[in-house]
């Protein structure tokens, strides 16, 4: 008699638990049932440290080639030549992260679901960002102008770009990857040496990898007659730079969301551009859809097809 009576105890606490168990982890809206996350390791978190020229010096051999060095320059807003003459750089406590990590921007962002492509430069953070339907595809570290030549916050647009220029403002200064994207005042970004500062002549600077991405990710105007009758990508440059104090990135070391720029943040930077880029991108849109076998630029267009004609502008 006692054993039946354990038994059934037994079988009663187990049919117990087990409903509990269910009931915890069903969905009671759906019915559906989560995910295990047992077992998964959470993200490893970022902390960053100052580290010293002399024992950075000493250690440079021990990161891992290439990847490391990507990462470093990324963080300390250089480039490879330049950080080897930075008093002290940002070291990471990990570089097991994808570059996105390192950098502020997020890697998606619903409200420009509806935006082809998207290019957005912080002053503040010395970093830029490029998104395509809300989807960021690349993003890096940049140094705009200088305190005597700022790189004005607002809304551009690609115009044409070249492979190799040379400055209106310096015929020794050579621009390699240049897009330009605003005609008449000589702005535009492009390959170029990245002390990590803003030190430009009003342009945004990129290293030779991410100006050259760009260079065949963007788009172009598109002219007839030689007036523009669509523009090309639409670049927004937004934020300002603390010119006279400590380099922004440095808050890092205390802080490492200190950069992080927020959706909420990154609409209310957008938000008075974002009306005139729906604009500009519905007239492109109609132009390369309704275009048929007219001649821009003395080139043969049909349909998208026609976006080969801007190639030729220079």
């Amino acid at each position: 008699m006692n054993r039946h009576f354990l038994t059934a105890a037994v079988v009663c606490i187990l049919f117990t638990a087990c409903r509990q168990i269910e009931k915890k982890t069903t969905n009671t809206a759906t019915g559906a049932m989560p995910k295990d996350t047992a077992g998964v390791p959470e993200p490893p978190r970022l902390s960053y440290r100052f580290m010293q020229k002399k024992e950075w010096q000493s250690l440079k051999d021990s990161f891992e080639g290439a990847r490391h060095l990507d990462l470093l320059i990324a963080i300390n807003r250089t480039d490879s030549n330049h950080i080897r003459r930075l008093d002290s750089i940002l070291v990471p406590s990990n570089f097991s992260l994808s570059r996105t990590a390192y950098l502020p921007f997020p890697e998606e962002v619903d409200f420009l679901k509806d935006i082809h492509k998207i290019i957005l430069f912080s002053l503040h953070a010395q970093a830029f960002a490029a998104y395509e339907n809300g989807k960021l595809v690349l993003t890096g570290q940049t140094n705009t102008g200088r305190k005597s030549k700022p790189t004005p916050a607002r809304l551009y647009f690609t115009n044409w770009k070249a492979r190799k220029t040379t400055s209106t403002v310096n015929d020794e200064w050579e621009l390699k990857w240049n897009f330009n994207v605003h005609n008449s005042w000589g702005i535009g970004f492009h390959e170029y040496a990245l002390p990590g500062y803003p030190a430009s002549h009003s342009c945004m600077r990129l290293q030779e990898s991410d100006a050259r991405y760009l260079y065949g990710w963007a788009e172009q105007w598109i002219l007839k007659n030689n007036q523009q009758v669509a523009a090309g990508t639409p670049v927004v440059v937004f934020g300002q730079y603390p010119f006279g104090a400590a380099r922004p990135w440095f808050q890092l070391a205390k802080d490492p969301a200190a950069l992080t720029i927020h959706l909420d943040s990154l609409k209310n930077y957008l938000a008075t551009s974002l009306p005139e880029i729906r604009k500009q991108q519905q007239q492109r849109d109609s132009l390369l859809y309704t275009a048929g076998d007219k001649k821009v630029n003395g080139s043969a267009i049909k349909n998208r097809s026609f976006i080969k004609a801007a190639e030729n502008v220079k």
